[in-house]
């Protein structure tokens, strides 16, 4: 049986930059968008070839800032394989407004960057008063937002996850662990301590790939444990192509090299079913497309 694989985490970068121009978050501009600009139909060629049925197009932040209308236009041209992530200004006082606007346009899950490799915050904004219409919206919809942080950010992930439990939070990369010491990655206790929110999701990404791939650590122990503490049914795949390195083929292989060691029915989860929990669009497209078929 062909393994089903939604990719959750990929990126485009149009040429034109009269529609669409650059604004990144904290004016920075990423590396990868400017060495590896692939657009929305070079995005398409790499999934057909890597076998990839279906994507949560994520906006990129880093260069575009809070204008999501390149993903948008992109992803509603095809609304059977596609949905959107936007990012908006969560403390604006039109917050719920604009991302009802952006809903309108394909947007499945709202992404908050608070810590990469252009921005570095604690993330305390996302936690403010004002920003609490939002994050009641987002329970009240069923929306799903991914937060982009690393471990000067897991103190607010932490207060979120326990003032809005209705609100389904995927942590972006894990939130970097810390791997260097191998299994049973002691290190890594922040990521251990979350897991005892069961709205917490994974996003498991090329970067976890290379961290479990590098020794002490190996992919046989890090993603046993990380199945053990949060279940496979909170764990999705996202290609984090073409911030990563590698064709986008080349990186679901790297994907299947290192959850070789977990079941068949922990792998279905990961590459799709738990994608499909998150944005619900995507399965709905599926059994639509099936039921005309």
């Amino acid at each position: 049986m062909t393994q089903k694989i939604i990719d959750i985490h990929p990126h485009i970068i149009s040429p034109d930059t009269t529609a669409y121009p650059y604004n990144p978050l904290g004016g920075i501009r990423s590396d990868w968008s400017a060495e590896r600009p692939f657009t929305f139909e070079q995005y398409v060629e790499e999934m057909e070839a890597a076998g990839v049925s279906q994507a949560a197009m994520v906006h990129s932040s880093t260069t575009y800032g809070y204008d999501n209308s390149y993903a948008a236009d992109s992803v509603c041209r095809d609304p059977e394989r596609f949905v959107g992530v936007y990012s908006v200004d969560i403390a604006a006082p039109d917050a719920v407004a604009i991302i009802e606007k952006w809903r309108r346009r394909g947007m499945a899950g709202l992404r908050l960057f608070g810590a990469g490799s252009t921005v570095q915050t604690d993330g305390r904004w996302m936690i403010a008063p004002e920003t609490y219409k939002v994050w009641e919206h987002m329970a009240e919809i069923d929306m799903t937002v991914a937060i982009q942080t690393t471990s000067i950010g897991l103190p607010a992930v932490e207060e979120i996850l326990e003032r809005f439990p209705e609100v389904s939070i995927i942590l972006d990369h894990l939130g970097r662990p810390d791997l260097t010491d191998g299994a049973p990655y002691a290190k890594a206790a922040p990521l251990w301590k979350l897991a005892q929110f069961g709205n917490l999701f994974l996003k498991i990404t090329p970067r976890t790939f290379d961290l479990a791939e590098k020794a002490p650590a190996t992919p046989a122990s890090f993603f046993a444990k990380l199945v053990a503490e949060y279940g496979a049914d909170r764990l999705a795949w996202g290609s984090n192509f073409p911030a990563n390195n590698g064709s986008l083929k080349e990186l679901v292989a790297q994907g299947h090299r290192c959850f070789a060691a977990l079941s068949e029915a922990d792998r279905a989860q990961i590459w799709a079913g738990t994608a499909e929990r998150l944005y619900p669009q995507l399965l709905e497209a599926a059994l639509d497309k099936a039921a005309n078929a």
